[in-house]
This record gives C-alpha cells, structure tokens and sequence, in this order.
C-alpha cells in the first residue's frame, strides 16, 4: 500500500539520494598550507580523509590579518575584523568526514575556531558580485603583539616573506602555539 501511495504521490524526477548527499557538504575557505601546491594541500586530496573538490577561488570580505608565525612558519589569520587586507584564497567544497578531519588538523576549537564568513568569489581572475558563506578557521585568541607582524593578502610557503613552512610532524607542539596564542 505505501508503495502505492508513494508511486501516486513521490515524483519519479526528484532524486532523494542527490539532495542528501548535496546537503552534507560545506564550503570551507583556505588561505595557507592546505591551498593548491602548499604543504598541506595533500590534507584535501587525501580520500582517506573524506571527499573535497575545489569550487573557485576567493577573497574574504572584511580585511583581516594573515600573519606567519612560530618556529614552524605557520601562516594564522587573525580574527580582528577590519586590520589587515582581504585574504586571497580557495573555496572547496568538503563533505563531513573531510570537515572533521580538517577540524583535527586545525585543532578546533582549541586553537583554531571555524566560523562562518563571506566570501567573494574570483572567476577568471576577476571579482565576482557573488559571496558565498563559507567555513573559515580563524586564530581568535591571539597575543596583540601578533598585529605587529607583517601582514599579506595571499599566503605561499615560498613567498617573498622568505618563511618557509617547515613541517612540524607528530611534534607540532603546545609550546609552540603558545607563542601566538592567549589562554582564557
């Protein structure tokens, strides 16, 4: 009988599986080592991690600090709204599985925290109208010596800054962030 009703009732065009699976993907902005040719970029490759796809390029909407930082080099993006410049980056699309291990990665919400922020989409090398909300992993809880460091609008491990990213390991330690970071 439910059978009946759903075949009277169910549209045979409408693909249930296609709109779950659609739902269960975010976008996330990255602006550092997880971007295309960065050190971390194999994070988002990785199919053991979870499924991701790169959706287009980007800019954040509200100037930020991006800022490198530790003996490591790691590159931060500080959460202090209208310092700094607009954050050129990428836009992926991630499914649950890749969230949680990026959130891992970022150590969310210990150090790192994940927000939601617009996002200007860049085609073709030209701004878009088009913003887009995206997941972003922001430093909030920073030493306010940190706003002395040189900012940059985009982030390469082997930019002119000459801090290189130096890869860390299982060692990436507490110390370390410490550095950078304010306890409550």
């Amino acid at each position: 009988m439910i059978g009946i009703l759903n075949t009277l009732f169910v549209p045979k065009t409408l693909n249930y599986g296609a709109i779950r699976a659609k739902s269960m993907f975010h976008k996330v902005f990255v602006y550092g080592t997880l971007k295309q040719n960065e050190p971390n970029h194999h994070w988002l490759t990785n199919k053991e991690n979870g499924e991701s796809s790169f959706h287009a390029y980007g800019a954040t909407v509200t100037k930020y600090p991006l800022i490198i930082a530790t003996r490591y080099n790691i590159p931060f993006l500080l959460k202090d709204p209208g310092n700094g410049h607009f954050v050129k980056g990428e836009v992926y699309n991630v499914d649950e599985d890749m969230l949680g291990r990026l959130d891992l990665l970022e150590d969310h919400p210990n150090y790192y925290e994940r927000e939601q922020d617009d996002i200007l989409i860049v085609k073709d090398g030209q701004a878009t109208e088009q913003h887009e909300r995206c997941w972003v992993y922001f430093l909030r809880k920073f030493k306010p010596e940190l706003l002395k460091y040189p900012m940059l609008d985009s982030y390469t491990s082997g930019g002119a800054h000459g801090k290189q990213y130096l890869e860390s390991g299982n060692e990436s330690t507490i110390a370390d962030l410490n550095d950078v970071f304010v306890k409550k």
